[in-house]
Formats: C-alpha cells, sequence, structure tokens
C-alpha cells in the first residue's frame, strides 16, 4: 500500500469549525428543515397525519367531556379545516411570554395543556408538537376560537404570525376551528382524501359513542356523518362485514384501572387475515406495540393450555399451535386509554410501555380461559380453527417435500409470466436492492468450479445479471428467458440469449458444464420438474449454482410466505432450507455445497412494482407492523420513524454436481 494513502488530506483552506460553525434553528425551523421527524414523511401519509393532529386534540377534549361534534370541511382553494365544540384554545396571555396562549400552542414546540394531567387525564397529543407542526408546515393558517362569550382570529404563514390575536366580537357558542392550506414546498402532494379521513373520522366514532363526527367535502358538494353506539364490539361487526364467524358470539373483555383502562374484542372468522386495529387514548397505533403484543400473547397461551388440558393436540407428534396460525382469521380491536404512554415517536404509531403488554396479558389470558371453560363450544371451535391452520400449512409443507418426478401435464398460462415480468423489465434494477447487489453477485460466481472454456447456461436469467457475474470465469455465456423484453436486457451481459420455458429446455442431454438460476423455483408449480431439466442438460460431472431466499426458522417461515405472496401472486411456495436442499438432492444432485449471505432489503421498495396491487402494499406492511412476537425474535427487520421498513433476508446460494 503506497504511504501517500496513509496520509489524510490536507484540511480545505476555509474550512473552520469553531462556535460560528454551530447552527441552533429557532422557532419552528426544525420542523421545516425535517418535516419526517414530526410527521412520519412527506408523501399523503404526511399531509394527512396534520388533520390527524388536530383531531386528536378534538378527542382530547372529548374525553375530557367537553366536546360532543366535531368536523373535518375539504374547501374549493385547496385547505382543510378541523373544528370541534370544545372549550376552545385558551387566549389570554400566558404568564411566561406574555403572549396569547394560543399563539404560544401554535408557535412553539412543546408547548401544550396535556403534560400537568389536570386538563386531560388520558391524552393523544403528549409530547406538545402537533398544533405547532400542523402550523410550521402549513403555507397558511388561520385559527378561530369561541370562549368565554367571545370570538378571537389570528393568521399565520408557515409558522409566523401574520397577525395579532384580534377579537372578531361576541359569540354565543364554543371551540375552535383550524383552517389550513398545506405548504407545497414541502409536500409531495397536496390532495386530501376523502377516503383516508373518512376511515378516521369513522374510527374516531366507533371508539367514542356519543361524539358525532362529520366530512364535509366542499369540492364534490358531499357530507358523511359518522356517529355510532356499541363501541369496540360494534367496529369488530364492522369490520367482519360479511366473513363467516367460526363463532357466534366475539369475546369482549373491559378494564377500567386507575393508570390503564382498555376494552377488546376479538373474534374468528373462515377467513385467512388477521385484522387487528388497535389505538392507545383515541389514536390509531399502526404498528400496534405493548397492548398489542400482550394480546397476543393471551390468546396463543389460553388457546394451547385449553387443546392441551382438552387433549385436542396430537401428543404423538408433539403439536403446539404456533402465534402465526392462531392469527389466521381473527378480527380484534382493542382501545386502551392510559396516563403517559410512550410512543416511538411523534406519529405515535407503536406503544412502547412493556407495563401495559402483562397487564393486558394477564386479564385477556384470565378472561378467554374463563370464556372457553364456560363455553364448550367457544373453545372447541377456536382450537379447531386454529388446528386447521397448522395442519394445512404442514401438509402445504409436506407436499413440497414429497412432489418429486411427477410427470402429470401442467397447466401453466405461460402469458401470465410474460406479461408480468415484460412490465417490470421497465424498471427492473430499481425495483429492488438484491438484483445487482456485488456481494450476493459475487457469492454465486466464487463458488464457479469447471473449466474456463466450459458453457455456461443461465436460466430464468432476466436482466442477466447473475450469467454476467460468471464473465472470465467460463468460456461461453448463454442465458434462457421466457419474457422477450428480459431476452433483450439479457443480451447486453451474455453472449448468446435464447427464448424458452424452464419446464422444457430446448438443448440436448449434456450440452453444459454449469447452470446457474437464482431465486426463481419459488414462483413454479412442480419444481422438482424444472430441477431435472436443468439436470438433464448438465454434463456427467457439471455444476449447478442456484440462490434462493429462504426463511430463518419454522417461526417465520409462513410469515415469510404470506408476505412474499401479497408481493408476488405468482409465487407457489417458500421453501424451507431443509425443503429446498431436498428437492435438490431429489433430482439426483450431490455434493451439495451452502453459503449464506444476509441482505438488508428496502421493503417500500420492493413492494413499489405492478404487480403489487395498493391494497396489498398496505397489508404487506401491516404484516411487518404486526408481526407476531415469535417472528420478530428470529426475523430481523426494522420499522423507522417514518414508517418505513429494512428487512434481512436470508440467502443461502448452493453448488451441486451431477454425478459422473
Amino acid at each position: 500500500m503506497s504511504d501517500d494513502l496513509l496520509t489524510p488530506a490536507p484540511p480545505a483552506a476555509d474550512a473552520q469549525y469553531d462556535a460560528s460553525a454551530i447552527v441552533v434553528f429557532s422557532g419552528l425551523q426544525a420542523v421545516r428543515r425535517n418535516p419526517s421527524m414530526y410527521i412520519g414523511s412527506t408523501n399523503a401519509d404526511g399531509l394527512h397525519h396534520l388533520v390527524f393532529e388536530l383531531l386528536d386534540n378534538a378527542v382530547d377534549e372529548y374525553e375530557a367531556g367537553y366536546c360532543r361534534e366535531l368536523s373535518v370541511i375539504l374547501r374549493t382553494d385547496g385547505s382543510c379545516a378541523v373544528e370541534d365544540d370544545g372549550r376552545g384554545i385558551p387566549v389570554d396571555p400566558h404568564p411566561d411570554s406574555g403572549r396569547p396562549a394560543a399563539e404560544v400552542v401554535l408557535t412553539t414546540l412543546h408547548a401544550g395543556g396535556k403534560f400537568t394531567g389536570s386538563t386531560y387525564v388520558h391524552s393523544a397529543g403528549l409530547h406538545g408538537v402537533g398544533l405547532s407542526c400542523v402550523n410550521a408546515l402549513a403555507e397558511s393558517l388561520r385559527v378561530d376560537i369561541w370562549r368565554d362569550g367571545a370570538h378571537h382570529s389570528q393568521e399565520f404563514s408557515r409558522g409566523e404570525p401574520r397577525t395579532e390575536l384580534i377579537k372578531e366580537g361576541p359569540a354565543q357558542r364554543r371551540g375552535t376551528t383550524i383552517s389550513f392550506r398545506p405548504d407545497p414546498e414541502i409536500f409531495d402532494t397536496c390532495e386530501f382524501s376523502t377516503r383516508i379521513l373518512g376511515e378516521r373520522l369513522q374510527e374516531i366514532a366507533f371508539l367514542h359513542s356519543g361524539l358525532s363526527a362529520r366530512l364535509v367535502d366542499e369540492r364534490s358538494g358531499t357530507v358523511a356523518r359518522y356517529t355510532f353506539s356499541g363501541g369496540v364490539r360494534a367496529f369488530l361487526d364492522h369490520l367482519n362485514g360479511d366473513a363467516t364467524a367460526v363463532h357466534p358470539e366475539p369475546v369482549v373483555v373491559s378494564h377500567v384501572g386507575d393508570a390503564v383502562s382498555f376494552d377488546l374484542a376479538f373474534q374468528w372468522t373462515e377467513g385467512y387475515t388477521e385484522e387487528l386495529r388497535s389505538f392507545v387514548n383515541g389514536v390509531r397505533t399502526d404498528q400496534g406495540g405493548a397492548h398489542v403484543d400482550g394480546l397476543r400473547a393471551a390468546l396463543a397461551a389460553a388457546i394451547n393450555r385449553y387443546a392441551t388440558a382438552h387433549k385436542l393436540l396430537d401428543a404423538r407428534t408433539g403439536e403446539r399451535i404456533t402465534t402465526v396460525d392462531i392469527l389466521e382469521g381473527l378480527t380484534a380491536v382493542v382501545s386502551l386509554r392510559m396516563v403517559g404512554p410512550k410512543f416511538d415517536g411523534q406519529t405515535k404509531k407503536r406503544l412502547q410501555n412493556p407495563e401495559v403488554g402483562h397487564l393486558v396479558q394477564d386479564i385477556v389470558d384470565a378472561e378467554f380461559t374463563r370464556a372457553m371453560e364456560a363455553d364448550e363450544g367457544l373453545g372447541r371451535r377456536v382450537v379447531a380453527r386454529a388446528l386447521d391452520a397448522t395442519r394445512a400449512r404442514l401438509a402445504a409443507r409436506l407436499a413440497s417435500r414429497t412432489a418429486r418426478h411427477q410427470r402429470r401435464e401442467l397447466d401453466i398460462d405461460y402469458g401470465v409470466y410474460q406479461r408480468q415480468f415484460g412490465i417490470r423489465s421497465k424498471n427492473w434494477h430499481e425495483s429492488c436492492s438484491w438484483l445487482t447487489d456485488e456481494e450476493l453477485l459475487a457469492k454465486h460466481a466464487e463458488m464457479c468450479d469447471v473449466p474456463a472454456d466450459g458453457r455456461m447456461l443461465d436460466v430464468c436469467c432476466g436482466s442477466g445479471v447473475v450469467g454476467g457475474s460468471f464473465k472470465g470465469k467460463v468460456g461461453e455465456m448463454i442465458g434462457l428467458d421466457l419474457t422477450p423484453e428480459m431476452v433483450q436486457l439479457a443480451s447486453t451481459r451474455l453472449d448468446r440469449v435464447d427464448q424458452g420455458t424452464v419446464y422444457d429446455l430446448p438443448y440436448p442431454d449434456a450440452s453444459f458444464d454449469l447452470v446457474v438460476t437464482r431465486e426463481v423455483l419459488h414462483l413454479l408449480p412442480q419444481p422438482e420438474r424444472p430441477v431435472s431439466e436443468i439436470f438433464r442438460v448438465l454434463k456427467p460431472g457439471g455444476q449447478f449454482i442456484v440462490g434462493q431466499i429462504v426463511p430463518f426458522a419454522d417461526e417465520d417461515a409462513f410469515w415469510m410466505y404470506r408476505v412474499f405472496k401479497k408481493k408476488q401472486p405468482l409465487l407457489y411456495q417458500m421453501f424451507r432450507e431443509e425443503d429446498f436442499r431436498s428437492l435438490l438432492l431429489g433430482a439426483g444432485f450431490t455434493d451439495v455445497q451452502m453459503s449464506e449471505y444476509l441482505l438488508w432489503e428496502s421493503i417500500d421498495l420492493w413492494i413499489d412494482t405492478h404487480e403489487t396491487t395498493p391494497a396489498a402494499r398496505r397489508e404487506i406492511q401491516r404484516l411487518f407492523y404486526d408481526a407476531p412476537r415469535e417472528v420478530r425474535e428470529v426475523h430481523p427487520f426494522e420499522v423507522l420513524d417514518d414508517g418505513s421498513i429494512r428487512d434481512q433476508w436470508r440467502w443461502c446460494v448452493y453448488s451441486l454436481r451431477k454425478p459422473r
């Protein structure tokens, strides 16, 4: 190594690091400089979070016993107004600054009436940044306050007052209206969605019986009203819709305590997905947290204990029901009220109080156990539902192990594959990180052990990046793909690319020294058929190198299948490591070697593709947000403050030989 490389570069001539280099943001500049830290993102989610912050304040007034009506009004000029009939924000001078209290809470971070606990007991807004964040990120904002027989107003722009607090005149009513226009300098979109706002207002009305919510869209001239009684039970019925219930009556559990109270309801249906809505002090916790973990742990403990006590499990095989199987078909609503909740961040998507989880688990476990013992039909139906999921999953696994070399005719619509991957080819390399990850490609190429003049076939080659990584290690690189667009892409990396199907490779027996493929076999029905075709075209002693994503353990296997299936409808199986190895050995390969590589992938990038519908994207995100504890213990992933997801994938790269 050259000594020059060890010598640090000289500092820039004008570099200076002293007190003058320290930047201090005043007022609300920090919010405008880094809005995602406060509202999660600057896309549509962040835009609507501004409205949610205002609604949280109205809900707090309801919880305090002062608000009965709230409205969201979407105006034709692109602005949004949130109004309530609560007490109105105080307008008297603040004792510290001398400025009107309303101005203080709209222009100062961490200012509000929710810190002492004397004004609000169960508060949704707890950091004192909600109103000020909305103001900071609004191109313009106006607050109207009706309080103590007077109407006051004040206007702001990008967090700064444009007027003083003005007394408009006398008033008979009380309440607050905040009207704002989001700042296009901040947000990717400033278009409010009636669907998103309607869903939030509906949730508020379900959870707060007696509160009337209204959504007025002046753009279309429509008005929607939301008023419900029945609480979490009515909300659960709404979520279930027309689904067929496994047991006729939901289980409802309520607890009232000094610091923590909750209401929850749950019921199983014959569906295959979990629908779980969780809330803390009226705010939806999209990523769950301690209260949701407590519910799941309670259900798993109570169901397994009941099944064991009533001899409903197969003791010969050590059968047990996993949390994943218990959650299949479950609909649940959890509404928690507590003093001093701790969240991941200002967006309040995940509850962090561990003591809440223990409390919920203990109470739900006891109440659910009591309900099953009192109603034998409930217990047996619930256990049977979970066992169906368990045994179906294990049967599917067994089928993938034993289905080898079955020569029945396949009913495959090759046009589906061609259309999907034809469209994917337009942004193929931008759709995920793993496709062109150099270390992952090197894991494949470094296994190569064939003559330098050998012939290589890249099966289902896509854009040819895998086969291209063997350049210089083989004499000829040939690719094969079903999709014309992929054939064209791969032609820039490989010596020749043919169009055809892996179920009937268009080559004579013993044609190649090396065959490579990656992340393909899980998309194919009867994968033993293409594996046997690969075996056929290899020369005796030839090498097969194949890469595949596999689960970390049994605990995350079915969960990963659900994630990948929602992303890629063509998915047929999520191979476990032992299943994949059995598939390869069943074709006759020997001399198995395996190299493992862990790769972090952006899930938000991965799901932003043609074949993944917006609904499926949301469901995939929810699978991560609501991942059971047993999955989290074995499968590394991260949910960042802005709601984005990083997932760690376990790649297994195999090298095998065709016997001589």
